[in-house]
C-alpha cells in the first residue's frame, strides 16, 4: 500500500466515502479515482500483505476472517453448528477478494428475470432485476478484462489437478458435456504485472503470488497512485449521518486507537457485504429515519440469500491429494439451467473444492465423532470433493436484523441472521447431492459423503435493487431510492441470487456504478 497516498481532511465534504475495500468497494474506489474523483475508503480490517499470508487454515482464519460477534436464528443447520458464524467472510484490506476462490461466471439472461421465468413461487419474494443481462454485458466485458478471467479474451484455462480429473472423468461417464477448469480470475499466464498461478493450493488463505485477482494489490494501489484515493485501515464505520434535507452528509467511525472520528462526504457508498451493509443502515436510524436509512420500504435486511450449498466428498483406492492445485479447480455447468421437471426452479453448478485436513475435520459433519469420522479422516489423501452452488429463493422472512440484546466491541447491536431453507432450496440440494454422488460413483468411489452447508461466502440480497421503490432498497445503479447520494455497492444489491458465483457481477456493477456516479456529479445531481 502507498504510504505516500494523498490524505484528505475529515472536514472535506467533497470526497466520496466508500465503506469497505473488497470486490465492490475497492473496484468502485479505483474506478472513481481514475476519473479524478476524490475518494476515502474506510476498511474495518487491518492491512495484511501477500507476505503475511499463512499456509495454515486456522491461523489464516484468525488472521483474515470477520470474527466480530453475530447471532443466528432459523431452521438452517448453520444456526446449530456455527451459531456465531453465519458467514465466512473477511475483515482485512481487500475484503473477501483476498479469500475468494476466483470463479467468475456471468449471471444467465433468464436469471435476471427470475419472477417472470419462475412464476409465483409460494413463500418466495421473487422479483425481476431492474437491469438486464444485455445492459450488463458491456460491464461484464470490462470486468473480465480487469480480472483477467481465464477462457475469456484469449486467455488459456488453468491446468486440471487430480481433483478436477476425478470430477471430469465422472462427469463424462454420467453424460455431462459442460465440464472444464472454469472461468477463473487467476492468471494462467503472467499478466497485469502479476505472476501466473503456481498451484500452491491455498487460494482461500490469500494468494501469496498475486496470481489471483484481489483489490488488495490491483485496484487499491492503482487508485492511490492517482492521488485521488486515500485508504484508512482499522476504520470501523458505525453510522452514516445525514443533513436536515435527508441527504447523506458523512460517516462516523472508530479508528485504530478506538477513537471516534467523523468524515464528511459528498456521497457515501456502502460495500460491507450483505450482513454488515444492512446492519450499518439499520444502526444509522435517526429522528427523520426511525427505521434506519434507505428503509422507507421496510426492505433493508430482507431477502437474505446465501446460495443453496452443500458438498459431496468421495474416497477412492488411489491417492487424489485434492489439496494440490487451485482450490476451485473445475466446474460442471450442465445443471445450471432452469428445468422445473427436476422438481425445482433455477439451477446449480458443481465446483471442485478442497479443504485442508483441519477444515475438512470441522466441516465434514460438525459434531461427529467415532469410527466413521476417523475413517473419513484416515482417507483424506484419497478424497475428492465438490461444492454445490445453486440459486436459493429470496424470502422476506430471511433477513438481517439488529440484535439489541448483544453488543459488539463498540457497543453497537450486532447483526442477527435469520434463515429458513425454502422447499425449492431443499429439493435442489437433494438433486445436487444425488448427481454429485453419481459423478463420483461412476469412477469407482468407495465411500461418498454428503456434507451440509458451511458458513457462507456468498452472501446476497438484504438491500436489493428494484424498479419500484416499495419493492427494494436501491435502483438499477445501486443508488438508494430514499437518499440520492447514498449507494449500495456490494452483493447486497442483488435482486435474486442466480446460480453463479457473485464476484464478477459485483465488479461489473461497481464499474457501471462508477460511470453513473461520475455522470451524476457532472450534472451536479450529486
Amino acid at each position: 500500500m502507498d504510504q505516500n497516498q494523498k490524505r484528505f481532511s475529515h472536514n472535506d465534504s467533497h470526497v466520496v466515502v466508500i465503506v469497505g475495500s473488497g470486490a465492490g468497494g475497492g473496484t468502485l474506489a479505483n474506478e472513481l479515482a481514475q476519473k479524478g474523483i476524490d475518494v476515502v475508503v474506510l476498511e474495518a480490517g487491518a492491512l495484511h500483505t501477500q507476505g503475511d499470508y499463512l499456509t495454515d487454515e486456522w491461523g489464516s482464519f484468525q488472521q483474515l476472517a470477520w470474527l466480530d460477534k453475530r447471532t443466528t436464528s432459523g431452521n438452517w443447520r448453520i444456526a446449530k453448528d456455527f451459531p456465531n458464524l453465519p458467514a465466512w467472510i473477511c475483515k482485512t484490506v481487500g475484503g473477501t477478494s483476498t479469500h475468494w476462490a476466483g470463479a467468475s461466471l456471468r449471471i444467465q439472461p433468464h436469471e435476471f428475470k427470475a419472477r417472470t421465468t419462475y412464476g409465483d413461487i409460494q413463500n418466495a419474494s421473487l422479483l425481476d432485476w431492474p437491469v438486464t443481462r444485455e445492459e450488463l454485458d458491456p460491464y461484464y466485458d470490462r470486468a473480465e478484462k480487469k480480472l483477467g478471467v481465464t477462457r475469456t479474451n484469449g486467455l488459456p484455462g488453468l491446468p486440471g489437478n487430480n481433483n478436477f480429473k476425478v470430477m471430469s472423468a465422472g462427469a463424462t461417464k454420467v453424460g455431462y458435456t459442460q465440464c472444464n477448469t472454469g472461468h477463473m480470475a487467476i492468471n494462467s499466464i503472467v499478466r497485469d504485472d502479476r505472476s501466473h498461478c503456481f498451484q500452491r493450493g491455498f487460494c482461500f488463505q490469500g494468494c501469496r503470488t498475486g496470481a489471483k485477482w484481489s483489490t488488495l494489490y490491483t485496484e487499491l494501489p492503482r487508485g492511490q497512485a492517482t492521488g485521488h484515493l486515500e485508504l484508512r485501515t482499522q476504520a470501523h464505520v458505525v453510522r452514516v449521518e445525514h443533513d436536515a434535507r435527508g441527504k447523506a452528509s458523512g460517516v462516523v467511525y472508530y479508528d485504530a486507537q478506538g477513537k471516534l472520528q467523523r468524515q464528511k462526504a459528498r456521497a457515501v457508498a456502502i460495500a460491507g457485504n450483505s450482513i454488515e451493509t444492512p446492519r450499518l443502515l439499520l444502526n444509522s436510524h435517526s429522528g427523520k429515519f426511525a427505521d434506519g436509512l434507505a428503509n422507507a420500504s421496510g426492505q433493508v435486511g430482507r431477502n437474505y440469500m446465501r446460495h443453496t450449498t452443500g458438498s459431496v466428498y468421495a474416497t477412492f483406492d488411489q491417492k487424489v491429494e485434492m489439496y494440490k492445485g487451485t482450490t476451485m479447480a473445475g466446474i460442471i455447468e450442465d445443471e445450471a439451467r432452469n428445468d422445473p421437471k427436476r422438481g425445482f426452479v433455477g439451477g446449480y453448478h458443481m465446483e471442485t473444492i478442497s479443504l485442508g485436513l483441519p477444515f475438512y475435520a470441522a466441516f465434514l459433519n460438525p459434531g461427529a465423532w467415532g469410527p466413521a469420522f476417523t475413517q473419513a479422516m484416515d482417507q483424506y489423501a484419497n478424497t475428492a470433493g465438490m461444492w454445490i452452488v445453486g440459486e436459493d429463493m429470496p424470502r422476506a422472512t430471511n433477513r438481517v436484523t439488529l440484535n439489541n440484546d448483544v453488543k459488539d466491541q463498540y457497543g453497537q447491536p450486532v447483526a442477527n441472521v435469520h434463515f429458513d431453507d425454502h422447499p425449492n432450496d431443499e429439493a435442489m440440494r437433494e438433486h445436487a447431492f444425488k448427481q454429485g454422488s453419481a459423478v463420483y460413483e461412476a469412477v469407482g468411489a468407495k465411500t461418498v459423503y454428503r456434507v451440509p452447508p458451511y458458513p457462507s461466502t456468498h452472501n446476497l440480497g438484504t438491500c436489493r435493487m428494484s424498479a419500484r421503490p416499495e419493492d427494494g432498497v436501491c435502483n438499477a445503479h445501486g443508488q438508494t431510492h430514499d437518499i440520492p447520494n447514498l449507494f449500495v455497492s456490494d452483493g447486497s444489491q442483488f435482486t435474486t441470487g442466480a446460480a453463479e458465483n457473485p464476484t464478477l457481477t459485483i465488479v461489473a456493477l461497481a464499474i457501471r456504478q462508477s460511470d453513473y456516479i461520475a455522470g451524476q456529479m457532472q450534472r451536479r445531481a450529486l
